[in-house]
This record gives C-alpha cells, sequence and structure tokens, in this order.
C-alpha cells in the first residue's frame, strides 16, 4: 500500500520560505524605492508609488513564473499583517474622546458612501467586488480598508489596483481644494480637522491637507481619521457575512459563524487594546506603525505586478466616475452634518 510520506511542519516552513522568498524580495525592493519616492513627495505616500511602480513593470514584463508565489504571499498574507499592526496607531482614551464628537459625520459620511456606492454602482454596471472596493476606500480610510475588504471578498488584483489608484486621485484634489474650501467658508481650525479626517482617506493625504490649514487643524484631523479607522471592523464582518451567505447552499453553524472575523481583525483589535494599556512603548509603537506602512507598500507592490492590465482595460472609465461622485457626495455630507451640529464656525 502506497503511504503518502509525512513532512516536519519545519521542513513544510523551509519548502514554502524557498518557493515564496523570491517574490518577497522582488516586491521589497519596489516598496524601498516607492518609500524613498513617498519621502520625497509625502502627499504620494509610499502605497501609491509602489502599486504604480508594480503596475508598471507588470505592464512591461509579466513577472517569471518562480516569482509568483512570493507576489502572491506579499499580496495577501504580508497585506493582513499590516493591516493587524495599524491597531498600534490608536488607544482607548483617544477613541473615546474623539469619537463621540466626531461620530455623527463618520457614520453619516459612511452611510450615504456606501448606500451610494450600490446604488450608482450597479446603476453604472461596475462589478460588485470593484464597487465595494471603491465604496469602503472613500468611505474609511483608503488603501488600509481596501486591503482589509479585498481578501474577504475575494477581490482580484486588477479590481484592488483600479481602487487604490481612484481613491489617490481624489486624495490628490482634497490636498488642493480642501485647504481653499475651508477659508472660503471661514472653518474654524477644529471644524477643518473634522473635515479632513472624515472626508479625506490615506492618513498621509489627511496630514497634507489638515498640515496646510495649521497644527491646530491636523493634531484633531489625524486622530479623527485613526477612530475612522475602527469603521473597518463592522463593515469587514458584515461583508463577510453577506460573502458567506452568498457562497452557502444552506444555512451556518454558530462554529461558521465564529470564523467570518478575519484573524487580521482580531489582531487589529488585540494590538490596539494592548496600546491602549500601555504595554507597546512609545517607541516601539512608532516602529509598528512604520512596519505596517512598509508592509503595505510591499504588499501593494505585490498586487501591481500580479495586475491584469486586459481586466483594467475592460473596467473602462466607469469606476473612476463613481469615485468622483462618491468624493463628492462624502464631502457634501462631512459639510452638511458639521453644519448641523454648530461646529462649522
Amino acid at each position: 500500500m502506497f503511504v503518502t510520506p509525512v513532512v516536519s511542519l519545519p521542513r513544510r516552513l523551509a519548502l514554502r520560505a524557498r518557493d515564496v522568498w523570491p517574490g518577497v524580495l522582488a516586491c521589497v525592493a519596489i516598496a524601498v524605492v516607492a518609500s524613498v519616492i513617498g519621502h520625497l513627495v509625502p502627499v504620494l505616500g509610499g502605497a501609491v508609488p509602489a502599486i504604480v511602480i508594480g503596475v508598471g513593470v507588470a505592464l512591461v514584463r509579466r513577472p517569471a513564473a518562480r516569482l509568483m508565489p512570493g507576489i502572491e504571499y506579499s499580496s495577501k498574507f504580508l497585506l493582513q499583517c499590516a493591516v493587524v499592526l495599524l491597531g498600534a496607531q490608536l488607544s482607548l482614551a483617544s477613541i473615546f474622546q474623539v469619537g463621540l464628537e466626531s461620530l455623527p459625520v463618520m457614520l453619516s459620511t459612511l452611510a450615504v458612501c456606501l448606500l451610494a456606492a450600490w446604488a450608482i454602482g450597479r446603476s453604472l454596471k461596475i462589478e460588485p467586488r470593484l464597487r465595494t472596493l471603491i465604496g469602503v476606500g472613500t468611505g474609511i480610510c483608503g488603501a488600509s480598508a481596501i486591503a482589509a475588504v479585498a481578501p474577504v471578498i475575494s477581490a482580484a488584483s486588477a479590481e484592488i489596483a483600479y481602487a487604490v489608484s481612484t481613491i489617490f486621485l481624489f486624495n490628490v484634489l482634497a490636498v488642493l481644494l480642501f485647504p481653499l474650501l475651508g477659508h472660503a467658508l471661514n472653518m474654524s481650525p477644529h471644524a477643518f480637522g473634522l473635515l479632513a479626517g472624515t472626508a479625506v482617506n490615506d492618513t498621509s493625504s489627511v496630514v497634507a491637507t489638515a498640515s496646510i490649514y495649521g497644527t491646530a487643524a491636523l493634531s484633531f484631523a489625524v486622530v479623527v481619521k485613526l477612530v475612522r479607522t475602527l469603521m473597518i471592523i463592522p463593515i469587514t464582518v458584515t461583508l463577510a457575512a453577506v460573502e458567506a451567505r452568498r457562497t452557502a447552499s444552506r444555512g451556518m453553524s454558530a462554529a461558521q459563524i465564529g470564523r467570518l472575523v478575519p484573524w487580521f481583525l482580531i489582531g487589529f483589535v488585540v494590538v490596539a487594546v494592548l496600546n491602549s494599556l500601555g504595554a507597546i512603548a512609545p517607541g516601539v509603537q512608532s516602529g509598528l506603525v512604520q512596519v505596517s506602512v512598509f508592509l503595505i507598500a510591499v504588499a501593494l507592490a505585490g498586487i501591481g505586478l500580479s495586475t491584469d492590465a486586459a481586466a483594467l482595460r475592460r473596467a473602462g472609465l466607469k469606476p473612476l466616475l463613481l469615485g468622483a461622485i462618491l468624493w463628492v457626495l462624502v464631502t457634501a455630507t462631512s459639510l452638511l452634518v458639521i453644519w448641523l451640529t454648530g461646529g462649522l464656525g
């Protein structure tokens, strides 16, 4: 009788490392270049140059087959690790202090954005996964939200690349236009910080936008943005439940329901709680945040390298139109709720 040989865990890990390291190194190399670009041009950050370089390389020459396991590893597992480390930016104190004040604006903009992404995206006949990514990227926190949601809904690399690029375009416009809008409306630094924290997506763009308005606006905007990141948790769990119901032929057991919560979101919450309890030293916290930012660049480099150019062409300009509409709606909703709650001036 034929017996399948048993491979020890260390041996399996060694074989896995041998398979993935060439592709991971390729992604790391791109991330290093992207990080340098992001340092020189802070509004870009490291994420956008990483995915742009990755897509550019893939368009010129498809990566060799031996690189693909590492590219896939980077674009999935390392991306999830980055989400876990994002929790080091949050503390329960900041969540409670800022959350109560900013909650009406955050919930209103998120609800409007997600409903509009579903309705308008459907009317434009945009693929469900792509409109979901653009919706959560616009409504929550850009590339970080896209990173968390993508594996849950099994998004393709081309869809992730398009969504990240779309979000980035309107982040750049926000940096240019929001300070002018704030001055035109005579907004206080506090009110402008709330606007920037809820209507601009990636942290680097929030920092760039609010810093133009002043240090008072900047300090508040960053905390609002970090609290807004928590919206990743309920949205991702809800999407996981919807995806499970869509693919399941019958009801789910209690164990299946428990498995709806992705491991990296549990890790995100654990790290945030540890940071709140003071278990993470300030120097370590800063290091974890930097590692998280770099891992996102590595993962997006992998996504860029595995991009299907034909799929991007098939997507056309409609997703970009959806991103523009959602961006305007989120901005308008944020301003309206800030005005209704008496915080505009």
